[in-house]
């Protein structure tokens, strides 16, 4: 926990004088003596060396010491990098470090603005964290070298954070994400806190905006906490920002009304010592918070600590060239001297910025007795910590904080076969003991969905951790419900990256939302895997239900699939899709992905009761093979079949055991094959995918040479691009979601998507017809009376409002 506390707030007053004089939330600290002249000196050589690392990083190839003059020659071919936010970055790295030293306490630094990498990246070299994770960034000439020339380079660091990137949870291209993050880090890591740096550009985005809510979901007993720094800077690309046209007054109300009590710091003559006092003041704050809760008396909506840090846009830049403002514009965003290759002028002014910082005076130009040729000199170095493992670039918790939860054995929670049961429902009671099972390993994270979703039976051992509702507060739930999936995302991230395991219910047609944020998590994790340092981790678990095939009473809005195309996408080693068909595929499959490692998981399913096909023993070997007949729909158990009939989600397979039951009354002669996908990933040709079934297996299971009729519950354009590869594909058709939808009754949706018994059954005896001459003579007139029966069922729904009598009664096969 922090130590003494040098700088202490003043009270704040009632809330009942908000409107009065909204500038008494400003905090008030007395910054005179919170550092010594030593510590002063320490962090403004530490600053004066990370500027100079982080702008000769964007600008230089070679002459990394200017031990002479820069010429055209010295400078990249191509240059690339965000300088503007860089001076901040490095500001807020130092003062890290120096309480770090002086207290002892554990963080995390996650960066939200999106290019910051040089800043990072020269604080980890000076604080020896890179050199442990890549060897040939010693910290001594040949590794500064590297490091700079190096950058955005082949073969070196990007510009933005990444996976490779000690100490990083972060991927720093989408902004808007880095809040959530932090607050998912925290959760059930009592110990830690994660500083975040949210930039004033993040911070005009939705996902920022919901994050600020997120304190009001962390327990201070069983969590950590949260120490944001909103850089306020004033520009984005080329355009100010809302925040820095938002003055001290205006910001700290609106923080306030978030629940956080700010800090300004702005003063620029004596930065360092605001920002220092200013740390000191918000860990003392944080600590209180936490102390009151660990002692069983709990502060009511304590108000967390908020950092509102102002400094120019590229501080420390060139101030003005060409007749235009540098330092303190949009200019300095990205590189402020974009011509420093061909222009006389730029060179000369890269040449008096990279000298302003006096880099001979903070490294080593020549070796000696003791002393590391580029090494940094000891006295910037006074102010890292001494303990590796204290250092942000060293922290396990980013790196190697596996912790595998113990997935009960779900096998007696089955179903009886036969009977009809809703997927979800028996699903939470797997949930409700994995929570049991995993007191602070495991949490659920939701949209406000959960009940909704019939997951509710989690709430036999636990409940919502929504400290701002007096029946919640202080009750260690393990659930997060809030209304904002990007929220729901962040949050998993940062708990999953830090060693733990979550799940994220939703509707289907919702988790769209946060395809983009899946994508970048998913680009993070890719690059973990193929970094050796960084350890396993646990999978981000995605239960897809509400379903379109049973949204039929809020109409076409919550009818969208299009998330398992987005995980298709995604590398193949790393993404799964399951479709379970029914309850006890359903709990075989979630506590696999429960255990997994490393994996984007999605499982799509739905709520509703449905059939139970398969007993406990028949589904979990189902599962593990990823498809298999099923012979008691199938005729004379599939051998030698006319026709292949394959269903893949909950819905559309009861329309194909539907239909292979409506065949043997029409066309008992057409021999039928019925076929049930549950692992998506096998489809495609061999060698795509981990899981794909090899040619061989996939010609035993689906034929050689027999038209094969896919009822797909997803995109049929999906299945598609899966099977692109395998030989003969003119004998699949596929029909899936074909975006029509209303409020209408269930089957009817089935209608209107061709996914219905009916088009499955036309389509089989057309097909089957081919190969069977038996089928053939009869074959349009039994395909048009099939059709024919589908347009009465749509008669009697749109007459009636309802499914005819009997339409989801579990098919016969007497």
């Amino acid at each position: 926990m922090p130590g003494q506390i040098i700088a202490q707030p003043n009270p704040l007053p009632d809330p009942s004088h908000l409107s009065n004089s909204i500038c008494e939330y400003a905090v008030q600290l007395n910054t005179s003596n919170v550092l010594t002249e030593s510590e002063l000196c320490a962090i403004q050589k530490f600053r004066r060396a990370a500027n100079y690392i982080a702008a000769a990083m964007i600008f230089l190839k070679d002459n990394i010491l200017l031990e002479r003059q820069l010429t055209f020659d010295d400078i990249k071919p191509r240059l690339l990098g965000h300088w503007g936010t860089c001076p901040g970055l490095i500001l807020v790295y130092a003062h890290l470090n120096r309480i770090i030293k002086k207290t002892d306490f554990d963080s995390l630094l996650v960066v939200g603005p999106g290019h910051g990498a040089p800043a990072i990246l020269a604080s980890l070299w000076l604080e020896d964290s890179l050199s442990p994770f890549w060897e040939p960034y010693t910290r001594d000439r040949a590794g500064l070298t590297r490091l700079i020339t190096k950058f955005s380079a082949p073969g070196g660091f990007p510009s933005h954070i990444n996976a490779e990137t000690p100490g990083s949870i972060h991927e720093g291209g989408e902004l808007g994400y880095a809040l959530s993050v932090a607050f998912g880090a925290v959760m059930d890591n009592p110990h830690l806190v994660v500083t975040c740096v949210v930039g004033d550009g993040e911070a005009e985005t939705g996902p920022t905006a919901a994050a600020w809510h997120a304190c009001k979901y962390i327990d201070p007993a069983e969590s950590g906490a949260v120490l944001p720094i909103v850089h306020v800077n004033g520009f984005k690309i080329s355009e100010r920002t809302i925040y820095g046209c938002m003055d001290d007054k205006e910001l700290i109300a609106l923080f306030s009304g978030y629940g956080y009590v700010a800090r300004i710091v702005s003063d620029l003559e004596h930065i360092d010592l605001d920002l220092a006092a200013s740390m000191e003041w918000a860990l003392a704050e944080i600590s209180r918070i936490q102390r009151a809760a660990r002692s069983g008396n709990p502060i009511v909506k304590p108000r967390w600590p908020v950092l509102i840090l102002r400094t120019p846009k590229g501080w420390t830049c060139p101030g003005m060239m060409h007749g235009e403002f540098i330092e303190g514009s949009f200019h300095s965003h990205q590189v402020p001297l974009p011509q420093a290759k061909t222009s006389q002028e730029e060179l000369q002014a890269l040449q008096g910025w990279l000298q302003s910082y006096g880099p001979h005076e903070l490294f080593a130009t020549k070796g000696g007795r003791g002393v590391v040729e580029g090494a940094p000199t000891e006295e910037l170095l006074s102010i890292v910590p001494d303990k590796k493992d204290k250092k942000l670039g060293c922290r396990k918790e980013a790196y190697a904080a596996f912790q595998p939860i113990r997935v009960p054995e779900w096998t007696h929670l089955g179903v009886q076969k036969g009977s009809q049961a809703s997927c979800m429902k028996v699903v939470g009671t797997l949930l409700r003991d994995t929570i049991k099972e995993n007191p602070t390993t495991f949490r659920i994270f939701s949209p406000d969905e959960l009940v909704s979703n019939k997951l509710d039976a989690v709430f036999d051992v636990t409940g919502r951790n929504f400290q701002w509702d007096v029946a919640s507060r202080a009750q260690g739930g393990r659930v997060i419900e809030i209304l904002s999936e990007h929220t729901c995302q962040g949050m998993l991230q940062g708990y999953t990256l830090t060693g733990r395991t979550g799940l994220f219910p939703s509707y289907e047609a919702f988790l769209g939302i946060v395809h983009t944020m899946m994508v970048q998590y998913s680009k993070f994790t890719k690059m973990a895997h193929e970094t050796d340092w960084r350890h396993d981790i646990g999978s981000v678990n995605y239960l897809e239900t509400s379903t379109w095939a049973r949204q039929e009473h809020n109409g076409f809005s919550h009818q969208n699939p299009s998330f398992i195309g987005a995980v298709l996408n995604l590398k193949p080693a790393l993404a799964r899709v399951y479709l379970p068909p029914d309850a006890n595929c359903f709990l075989s499959t979630v506590a696999h992905c429960l255990r997994a490692k490393n994996y984007v998981n999605l499982m799509v399913g739905s709520k509703q009761p449905t059939p139970v096909w398969l007993s406990p023993e028949e589904a979990n070997k189902h599962c593990v093979a990823g498809s298999s007949i099923w012979k008691f729909a199938s005729v004379d158990d599939g051998v030698d079949p006319d026709v292949v009939l394959v269903g893949i989600g909950v819905e559309v397979t009861f329309e194909v055991i539907a239909a292979a039951a409506l065949l043997r009354k029409i066309a008992p002669a057409l021999r039928v094959r019925v076929i049930n996908v549950t692992d998506l990933m096998i489809l495609g040709p061999h060698g795509s995918h981990p899981h794909a079934l090899s040619a061989d297996d996939f010609d035993t299971l689906f034929t050689k040479d027999r038209n094969i009729i896919i009822n797909y519950h997803g995109y049929p354009i999906e299945v598609k691009g899966l099977i692109f590869g395998r030989p003969a594909v003119d004998r699949i058709t596929i029909e899936g979601y074909r975006e029509e939808g209303t409020t209408t009754s269930p089957f009817d949706m089935m209608l209107c998507n061709h996914t219905s018994r009916y088009h499955v059954a036309a389509a089989a005896i057309r097909a089957g017809a081919l190969f069977n001459t038996k089928i053939s003579t009869e074959a349009h007139a039994d395909a048009a009376y099939i059709m024919h029966m589908a347009a009465k069922d749509k008669e009697y729904i749109f007459a009636h409002g309802m499914d005819p009598e009997g339409t989801f009664d579990t098919p016969k096969f007497d």
